[in-house]
């Protein structure tokens, strides 16, 4: 492979190498032996192991311990712009056939799981939201804003921006925020369909792009056990468990969250599904409230179905022994709260607690509890939210079933 005198080089050290070789997309600072020159925000390197053989592409970052971010690894290749829409198309067909007309919120790119390392595209109806965690992508927003208009043709381009790169957007690049790349103004909530329920989604300030697409599968799995039931969502944020669990008849619905926003929005989206009747007829209930003052505060409370879907409780790895602490002890509270022949759906976003830790400091509160249960299932990640590497894999979720 010819290399330009003015292309980025960095040569890694054998440990790397072997990383690269396995399949992670990250190539840390102090993992760098030796580099050709400094670079911006951006640009690409191309990486060598110690002999000097090809190891991969990636973005540059100088300001980050995470200084190459692959998208690119086997053989040598030239990175063009037939490249980056060949590029940009193949996460796009891999989701083609994934979804019907009753659902139009769903994931586009999934970041490093997609060859897209640090950048997240979802659709939310005609609106599409572009979140980026990594300033690499700054120089490149207006050829990536071209590919998007034209291959998906959205009405409209949000995009989203993590907060460790608001200032350098800020500053370098003019950009912000929930700043609308394409397409009119934001008047009134964006709304989408999931399996034929009306959702609506904050792209401009909401937590991720504006709603949790990942939750999809379970959602549906939710409803499906929900009929009859008298069902207790805590950490409810837009009501999405109570909907579907609405809609399939449940008896009642009760949301839990210490957010007010939340919960109106939990309200709206009950709302804007008055059409169905059973959601029409279902008891909703809202409580502000944090969900562990609350469980404790609330010891005879029961329900027949409870969902426990907290924030992330390690974002770091030195929170990881008290988040699994914490993920046991909330569902000790959870199997408290269920009448005989309840069900609980425990979920963990914390990348830091692996599925089989979080599953089985679940099952360890089950026996601990000692109720005779059964295990429905475990479940990871939906299809249009692939993990392909170790720090990729944050969700994880039980359903058991405790006898009558």
């Amino acid at each position: 492979m010819k290399k330009p005198s003015n292309t980025l080089r960095v040569h890694v050290t054998p440990t790397a190498d072997w990383k690269l070789r396995s399949g992670h997309p990250w190539l840390y600072s102090d993992s760098i032996q030796k580099q050709s020159r400094s670079a911006e925000a951006g640009e690409l390197a191309v990486v060598y192991d110690r002999h000097d053989n090809f190891l991969a592409i990636g973005l540059f970052d100088p300001a980050s311990p995470l200084r190459v971010r692959v998208l690119h690894r086997g053989k040598p290749t030239v990175i063009t712009e037939d490249w980056w829409l060949a590029h940009f198309r193949e996460p796009i067909q891999r989701r083609a056939g994934l979804f019907g007309a009753d659902t139009t919120g769903y994931r586009y790119i999934n970041g490093e799981s997609d060859g897209w390392p640090g950048f997240v595209l979802d659709r939310y109806g005609s609106t599409l939201v572009l979140k980026l965690y990594s300033a690499i992508w700054f120089r490149r927003l207006a050829e990536i804003q071209q590919q998007i208009q034209a291959e998906l043709n959205p009405e409209r381009l949000v995009l989203r921006l993590s907060r460790n790169t608001q200032d350098v957007a800020r500053a370098g690049f003019k950009l912000s925020d929930g700043q609308i790349l394409l397409g009119p103004p934001i008047k009134a909530a964006v709304e989408f369909l999931e399996n034929d329920l009306t959702f609506e989604a904050d792209v401009l300030r909401g937590q991720k792009t504006g709603f949790f697409l990942d939750q999809r599968e379970n959602r549906a799995a939710v409803g499906a056990l929900a009929k009859g039931r008298d069902v207790l969502n805590c950490f409810s944020f837009s009501g999405g468990f109570s909907l579907y669990a609405a809609r399939s008849g449940a008896k009642s619905v009760t949301d839990l969250d210490i957010s007010a926003h939340a919960l109106e929005s939990s309200r709206r989206n009950f709302g804007l599904n008055q059409r169905i009747r059973e959601v029409a007829q279902c008891r909703h209930d809202l409580i502000q409230a944090d969900t562990f003052k609350w469980m404790l505060q609330n010891p005879e409370s029961r329900f027949d179905l409870v969902v426990l879907d907290p924030p992330s409780l390690a974002k770091r790895e030195n929170e990881r022994d008290g988040a699994i602490q914490a993920y046991g002890n909330l569902a000790a509270q959870g199997i408290h709260r269920l009448r005989p022949g309840g069900i609980l759906v425990a979920s963990s976003c914390s990348a830091h607690v692996s599925a089989p830790e979080f599953w089985e400091m679940v099952r360890t509160a089950a026996r601990n509890s000692r109720r005779l249960f059964a295990e429905l299932q475990t479940t990871t990640h939906p299809a249009d939210h692939p993990a392909t590497f170790p720090e990729a894999h944050y969700l994880k979720t039980i359903f058991l079933r405790f006898e009558p």
